[in-house]
């Protein structure tokens, strides 16, 4: 392990911001940790149905402030995408081919997903598995790409966007949120609340730590006074907005709530994601200090070079343990796995286990991390190894 740690390390191009790899990273664990916490495979009756332990134990709400990290995720890709953009257009590199380069390792693992999916399902409703069942496991599984959409359409709209000071798309949700609960509109049209605001909430909302990277590429956002801002003044606006402006106190959805700071993001979760942003741009010294050891730099290289197959594999892992023990248990459900999470016992069980869905984590990343891989990779995952990139 040593042996490789130093060969990653002498590897690795002098210029490269290894910082910006561990932000990703610690983006990607607090998005696989989130999901194994809040989400329960309830088998009743023969039936599957999906549940949270924050819907019967709303205490743990902040929980989910310390493992919802997608904003970290929409910082980078702006700041590298800036940076990539930049680049390409001093090297003359046509636009086509810079953002194909860019979203071809988002969809390429992704297609993998669908067509297993596909086949997963077609063979367990063949075996005689419920239709609601099925449904229930599918969507579970697909409902992250949702991200591969957003992350895909603000990276093509860079070259627009990264010029774009972040107050504009701040603004465009505080001002969907006032119309969605404010009572500006009185009884506004369906389709404009449930269709064509919710879109301009998605894109706007992820739009705004999008830009604070773009500004930070730039050098718009610099020194450690603007990171404090950012932390301190997102954080205190997220807590306002949540114990007085009416707002959920979770930042992920809740299955069966009436309303959701993340479907779309909500000003709460905006908010929430500026004090992110700031506390990521603090955590970029420190960071690249630490990472100047080969030994913590090899563990963040690693986990980047397999990030997408992590990320869309990992409610996979989980299926897959909890189907596992079903098969063994035969009727009877086991705590942590198959029963209802309303109590302190589900949440020490469900820790319990944590470690068997991250062996079969490693066994997905194995058997698919190499769809992930390009002949140049590129993408909010890994970049070309020339300086300031990540």
């Amino acid at each position: 392990m040593r042996d490789l740690a130093t060969r990653i390390d002498a590897a690795t191009p002098a210029g490269r911001d290894r910082a910006l790899d561990a932000l990703r990273a610690l983006a990607i664990l607090g998005v696989v940790a989130g999901h194994w916490m809040v989400t329960a495979l309830v088998v009743e009756s023969g039936t599957v149905r999906v549940a949270s332990p924050l819907r019967h134990m709303p205490q743990l709400a902040p929980l989910s402030w310390v493992f919802q990290t997608l904003a970290v995720f929409f910082l980078v890709g702006g700041l590298v995408g800036t940076r990539s953009h930049v680049r390409a257009r001093a090297e003359g590199m046509p636009y086509g081919r810079w953002l194909a380069g860019r979203v071809a390792r988002l969809f390429r693992p992704a297609v993998v997903v669908l067509a297993v999916w596909a086949v997963v399902a077609l063979v367990m409703l063949a075996g005689g598995a419920r239709l609601e069942s099925v449904q229930a496991l599918v969507k579970l599984v697909l409902s992250p790409m949702w991200f591969l959409l957003v992350f895909a359409a603000l990276t093509t709209a860079t070259p627009l966007v990264s010029r774009l000071h972040p107050a504009w798309p701040f603004a465009v949700v505080a001002g969907a949120d006032l119309v969605r609960f404010g009572g500006l509109a009185e009884d506004p049209p369906a389709g404009l609340v449930g269709g064509s605001l919710w879109w301009v909430s998605v894109a706007a909302g992820w739009l705004v730590p999008y830009c604070i990277g773009a500004a930070r590429a730039r050098d718009r956002l610099k020194g450690r006074a603007t990171g404090w801002a950012l932390l301190l003044g997102g954080g205190a606006a997220a807590v306002a907005l949540i114990g007085w402006g009416g707002y959920p106190a979770t930042m992920v959805g809740v299955p069966g709530a009436p309303q959701s700071n993340l479907d779309p993001p909500s000003l709460a979760a905006v908010t929430f994601g500026i004090a992110q942003s700031g506390a990521a741009l603090l955590l970029l010294g420190p960071l690249r200090r630490l990472l100047r050891r080969p030994a913590a730099w090899a563990a963040v290289a690693l986990a980047n070079l397999a990030a997408m197959t992590i990320f869309l594999w990992h409610q996979t892992a989980m299926i897959a343990v909890a189907s596992v023990a079903l098969l063994a248990a035969g009727t009877t459900p086991w705590t942590g796995l198959h029963t209802v999470p309303d109590g302190p016992d589900w949440v020490l069980a469900r820790v319990a286990w944590l470690p068997a869905f991250a062996v079969a984590l490693l066994v997905c990343c194995a058997a698919f991390r190499r769809h992930e891989r390009a002949r140049s990779p590129a993408g909010p995952v890994a970049e070309r190894p020339h300086a300031g990139s990540s």
